[in-house]
């Protein structure tokens, strides 16, 4: 489950640990239902992210090493491209407007 100062966002996560999941991440899927995709990296990075073959727009959260909110996207386009501004150790993908409960600064809980 993942939450935000306690309450919930979404009930199951699927974990993007290496290097082929995190490329492949949401293409080909068609729903992303009360699920998010955690992309786990070794360090902060930037990770820029494209939405090829993904027919849905997403939220997405980057995530620092505290698990707190350092940058957030909203209703990101199927098919568009993008790079984040802040580095990140963590990248969620969520269903479209889960990010509103979400604000910068906020920390996420996940295991």
């Amino acid at each position: 489950m993942l939450k935000v100062n306690g309450k919930k966002l979404v009930k199951d996560i699927e974990y993007c640990r290496s290097h082929m999941s995190k490329a492949f991440g949401l293409m080909f899927r068609r729903k992303l239902r009360d699920k998010a995709l955690v992309f786990v990296f070794d360090k902060p990075q930037y990770v820029p992210l494209h939405m090829m073959f993904v027919f849905q727009k997403i939220d997405v959260l980057f995530l620092d090493e505290k698990k707190k909110v350092v940058e957030l996207w909203k209703n990101f386009l199927p098919f568009a491209m993008r790079s984040p501004f802040r580095k990140a150790k963590y990248v969620i993908e969520l269903p479209a407007g889960t990010a509103d409960k979400v604000n910068l600064g906020d920390s996420i809980n996940f295991k």
